[in-house]
């Protein structure tokens, strides 16, 4: 990007564990914030080169990381085997926008493609939290 000389975005994904302490997660947690300190670290020494850097903070999104056995264990650890429905209430209680239990891939894909536009051309260095403000709290 450097040597064509015509700018760009780069876009990387961390996660609200990276912004907001949760159980469980201190590992998946500390290398989150390492990812959004380097998000911002590459915004500032690429900036003179018009190379924006930024990055998404998913909250719960619908694909295998969430839904699997061991995830749903961790939130339901009264039920020797919970399922999806079982866990989809503490979900959903986590979120401050009520609209849905989880995010989804498109949400993400619709969060990066405007930062990766001209829409947001002068976005650099931020940390964009795309969780039904769960990190808001």
């Amino acid at each position: 990007m450097i040597e064509a000389g015509r700018g760009g975005s780069i876009v990387i994904t961390s996660s609200g564990a990276g912004i907001k302490p949760m159980l469980h997660l201190g590992d998946y947690g500390a290398t989150k914030a390492a990812v959004i300190y380097l998000t911002k670290v590459l915004a500032l020494e690429n900036g003179e080169h018009g190379i924006r850097v930024n990055s998404i903070a998913p909250g719960n999104v619908d694909t295998p990381l969430v839904m699997n056995d061991a995830v749903f264990s961790l939130f339901r650890p009264d039920l020797e085997h919970p399922t999806r429905e079982d866990v989809e209430p503490v979900f959903a209680g986590m979120n401050v926008l009520k609209t849905k239990p989880w995010l989804t891939g498109r949400d993400m894909a619709n969060a990066v493609a405007w930062l990766a536009s001209d829409d947001a051309a002068f976005i650099t260095g931020v940390v964009l939290p795309v969780d039904m403000g769960v990190t808001a709290g």
